[in-house]
């Protein structure tokens, strides 16, 4: 009696493709907005954690409702909830454990970006151990679930420091940290760990079991040095900033910018600073794209040796 081996790969939850996450994103933009006027009206800073909560939490969430529509296999909805909350907690804190002794340099950057990568890799294997088949898919969405994670709690802490003041709660310079965050968050945490899910699981084959490769040391170098890029984006744009800007250097080197000159910096620096994020963002969403597509060719390919065997095997003998 031959054994059947369920198809989890076909198998689909009864909630894909519902668009639950546009439609939060849009119910939590509404909560969002009200509870600044409610706080801006009454002046009550009872309502300060609510704001941290719904704008930091709000994206990241919506990115975990996008993760759990087009999950299919073994990853269950409860898993992926989990991934976000237990590996964004976990994340954070390990994160702040290993950067505790690290002091100011240029090189930090890089260090923090191999840091906090790892941690998340870490993640990533716990969480998809038992995840069937290992697909380079499910890691994509396995990863950006845990990156998500880590990009909430990281963004309530920033926030939150981001509020206080010592003239007090400064609801302006919260809500522009929490609007500036929440817009970069797919591109930031999300991104970068699910380049590292797609290539992890990707060099599983569809199998149970994880594999080593390559691939993978490339990768997770490949994301540490977007990361780093990203954190340095601001240091680097304010350097060449006052580089390009007329005698702005020289300024400087006499003691300090003159009005005008800081002026035109500060522009500057503005204007280099987003083109850097933009070209990051650009750069990891299209090495997403080309790492997805290459392991869906070679899952495909792998699919139609594994089918050809069975049809020979089928056909009747020749007489």
């Amino acid at each position: 009696m031959t054994a059947v081996v369920p198809n989890v790969e076909s198998r689909d939850h009864p909630h894909h493709h519902h668009g639950w996450w546009w439609k939060t994103l849009l119910a939590g933009l509404g909560l969002w907005v009200i509870t600044i006027v409610v706080t801006a009206v009454t002046g009550n800073n009872n309502l300060v954690p609510t704001l941290i909560l719904l704008g930091s939490f709000l994206v990241p969430f919506c990115v975990v409702l996008f993760a759990i529509e087009r999950v299919t296999g073994s990853i269950s909805t409860l898993q992926l909830i989990l991934a976000f909350f237990v590996g964004g907690i976990f994340g954070v804190l390990g994160a702040s454990l290993l950067e505790a002794d690290l002091h100011e340099s240029f090189w930090v950057y890089g260090l923090v970006g191999l840091i906090e990568e790892f941690v998340k890799v870490v993640l990533l294997v716990i969480f998809g151990w038992r995840t069937v088949p290992k697909t380079a898919k499910q890691g994509a969405l396995l990863g950006a679930t845990i990156g998500a994670g880590f990009a909430a709690f990281e963004s309530a802490g920033y926030a939150f420091n981001a509020a206080i003041t010592s003239r007090g709660i400064d609801l302006v310079s919260l809500l522009e940290t929490e609007l500036v965050r929440a817009i970069l968050a797919p591109v930031g945490h999300v991104m970068w760990t699910a380049i590292l899910g797609a290539v992890i699981f990707g060099a599983a084959g569809g199998g149970r079991r994880f594999r080593w490769s390559w691939w993978i040391l490339l990768a997770y170098a490949c994301v540490s040095l977007l990361h780093a890029a990203w954190d340095s984006a601001a240091d680097i744009a304010s350097f060449f900033a006052v580089l390009f800007t007329g005698d702005a250097l020289q300024q400087l080197q006499n003691g300090a910018l003159q009005q005008s000159t800081a002026n035109q910096v500060e522009a500057l620096a503005m204007l280099l600073y987003v083109i850097g994020l933009a070209f990051v963002s650009a750069v990891g969403i299209v090495t997403l794209g080309l790492v997805l597509r290459h392991y869906r060719r070679v899952e495909r390919d792998a699919g139609a040796e594994a089918v050809e065997p069975r049809a020979e095997e089928a056909a009747p003998p020749l007489t």
